[in-house]
């Protein structure tokens, strides 16, 4: 079986400003990158659907979720935005691109599930870990992994599942859905102090947030994995995995200080792969979430599906 690749031009439509690096290129340049390195036909390409609402109040509160109805401009001149905080906005595109990002997420679920691929990455923004289920921000509109998550336990039948991520930046959003939930295990590294400032204060006994310091390398991150996420895998048994794929941990990345490399991505999703293939029937869904410079976002991705789809 292939590796699937969801996505939507829709998602592209989505911007909050030439500004603002959570920019529509970050998808072309992923684009760009799995043609040129030559992997692009290697993928099982598949436009995601839009996510229905009630998969979103899963998660996501009705008020949350009106806010960004609401509030969405009518208008698609290009200066028409509303601020949902100082670095989160809205045009007229963003609820049905958040929609589709969300959409693509329970998509790749279902197929992953039913055995028509043997995982998927999803391709989207807005991204999603830092949506609570009673606020959008950080970049993020809806919680795609969390959306997926609850889906696949609550429509699909999983009695565990994993979320790992990877970002730079804590999945607050993520954790405020799962914390104290015993079906969901969240395993994860962050750099810190940064934002959103959470992740270290009495987590609950789910959730292995292991916060680090800037300026933190590939081998900081690789005993993390080793001495914490996999004897915590292990131990919850998952029948499948969410990963919360950001790649700005990446050391060419100013978002962040971090300082990882495309080796480091790439022997991270290893010992996913590991894991799933002993718990999971290899089951993971795979949810871009950071990642903004363009040259090491699109690398750091052909890194991480060249391992999710054995092509290395």
């Amino acid at each position: 079986m292939t590796t699937a690749f969801f996505s939507h031009a829709d998602c592209a439509r989505h911007e909050m400003g030439t500004w603002h690096p959570e920019s529509p290129q970050r998808l072309q340049a992923i684009q760009d990158q799995l043609i040129s390195s030559r992997i692009d036909s290697l993928l099982e390409h598949r436009e995601a659907p839009l996510a229905q609402m009630c998969d979103i109040v899963r998660v996501h509160t009705p008020a949350s979720i009106a806010r960004i109805i609401e509030n969405s401009p009518s208008s698609t001149s290009e200066e028409a935005y509303f601020s949902l905080d100082a670095d989160t906005c809205l045009n007229a595109h963003s609820w049905r691109a958040a929609l589709r990002a969300a959409g693509a997420a329970i998509a790749a679920t279902d197929a992953v599930i039913d055995g028509e691929v043997a995982n998927a990455f999803c391709s989207i923004r807005p991204p999603g870990h830092h949506a609570t289920p009673v606020e959008a921000m950080g970049f993020c509109l809806v919680n795609n992994v969390a959306v997926a998550a609850k889906y696949a336990l609550e429509k699909r039948g999983l009695q565990r599942v994993a979320v790992v991520d990877f970002d730079v930046h804590h999945g607050n959003g993520t954790e405020a859905a799962f914390a104290g939930d015993p079906r969901v295990l969240m395993v994860s590294f962050f750099q810190h102090p940064f934002y959103p400032y959470s992740g270290t204060e009495q987590p609950a006994a789910n959730m292995y947030n292991v916060p680090v310091p800037a300026h933190s390398y590939g081998d900081v991150v690789r005993k993390i994995v080793l001495d914490t996420w996999l004897p915590a895998l292990h131990l919850h048994q998952p029948e499948m995995i969410f990963i919360s794929a950001g790649f700005d941990a990446h050391r060419e990345d100013d978002m962040g200080q971090m300082g990882l490399v495309e080796a480091d991505y790439a022997w991270m999703t290893q010992q996913i792969m590991r894991i799933a293939s002993q718990y999971a029937n290899g089951r993971i869904v795979s949810c871009l979430e950071g990642g903004y410079n363009l040259s090491a976002l699109g690398r750091s991705v052909v890194a991480h599906l060249k391992v999710m789809a054995d092509l290395d």
